[in-house]
């Protein structure tokens, strides 16, 4: 994507709000400021996903937002209850954080069994148009254990892994998208996410395999981007 296509940029976006002190009103002129710009999803705090079904209405731009974030460590059950209501009220796609400390421990099984109960709570609920993508929180996981958390997650259901939360020691590299989209292979989506605040970056990742990009300047980027297509 060297010469940008901006329409098939912002639809590789998923324009972000999740910080921890913005309520209603701000969220709602962030919310009209990005509907039309043709984002993949705009991925929002649980509270503000009503806000975002409403904004959201009538646009291509799906409604998406976060479950057992940013820590992981929620009961399973906890986890697929939050992922259910999530999409009862307006969300199609869920971003749930994988067991860390779980899988750190080598309870692989466990690991998979969380996700495969999100995965499938969200398709019963949504009957099977939900997306759940799984955040491994890469910063805590060297190559081989990202290579495994890919694995489970595949095994669990899960249509996308992801890098990060943005909550984490760092964020995205360019090396962890390729060594999951190595693992998962074509069927299974990427998402990068955690620090990537310039069109570079956004690009690097796609280079390296994201087919999504989970951002908070979504709206610089595109920006950046019609400045070089000038």
């Amino acid at each position: 994507m060297s010469s940008v296509d901006i329409a098939t940029l912002a639809a590789a976006l998923d324009q972000t709000l999740l910080k921890p002190t913005v309520g209603f009103s701000e969220a709602a002129s962030w919310m009209e400021g990005s509907r039309d710009a043709g984002f993949a999803a705009l991925c929002v705090s649980p509270f503000l996903v009503p806000l975002a079904a409403q904004h959201l209405a009538g646009t291509s731009t799906a409604v998406c937002s976060v479950a057992a974030f940013p820590l992981g460590y929620a009961l399973t059950e906890t986890k697929a209850e939050e992922a259910v209501h999530l999409v009862e009220l307006g969300c199609t796609e869920v971003d749930m954080v994988m067991n860390i400390a779980a899988f750190l421990g080598g309870e692989y099984d466990y690991v998979r069994d969380d996700i495969e109960a999100v995965v499938i709570a969200v398709s019963e609920e949504s009957e099977g148009t939900g997306i759940v993508k799984v955040i491994l929180e890469t910063a805590y996981l060297d190559e081989s254990q990202i290579a495994r958390a890919c694995e489970l997650a595949v095994a669990g259901g899960a249509n996308f892994v992801k890098t990060s939360t943005g909550f984490g020691p760092r964020g995205a590299t360019a090396r962890d998208c390729e060594i999951m989209r190595a693992t998962v292979g074509d069927e299974i989506g990427v998402k990068a996410a955690g620090g990537i605040r310039d069109l570079e970056a956004a690009l690097a990742m796609i280079a390296a395999g994201a087919n999504r990009i989970g951002t908070s300047a979504g709206i610089q980027i595109l920006a950046q981007a019609a400045e070089r297509e000038l």
